[in-house]
């Protein structure tokens, strides 16, 4: 699924080597979206595709509504100072391409 949110950086210092990431680390990552609110994020798991590296994470806290979990896939970008933020995949090629890779690693991990 596509995120509208429209997620911009957070900056993010820990380094990360797992494609994958066991519920038991609960690794939670906060974003601040374009109106400056922070939220919070379960980090799945990240993946490099064409030189990019790319997370995908979850909500932590969904509206009563939301009965099933959004995955979210935000690319990783270097600022000037060599910080890490995560961004939308604006391009919907790139997305679908990021999107069909990490099914793909889902689908080979959890089969």
């Amino acid at each position: 699924m596509h995120n509208d949110d429209n997620v911009k950086g957070h900056s993010h210092d820990e380094d990360i080597d797992d494609e994958f990431y066991d519920e038991d680390e609960e690794i939670i990552l906060t974003l601040t979206d374009e109106e400056g609110q922070e939220i919070d994020f379960w980090l799945l798991g990240e993946f490099e595709l064409k030189g990019n590296l790319y997370r995908v994470v979850t909500a932590v806290e969904t509206s009563d509504e939301d009965d099933e979990e959004e995955l979210i896939i935000l690319k990783v970008i270097r600022g000037e100072n060599d910080e890490e933020f995560m961004v939308d995949i604006e391009d919907d090629e790139e997305w679908e391409m990021a999107a069909d890779a990490w099914q793909e690693l889902y689908d080979s991990e959890f089969e």
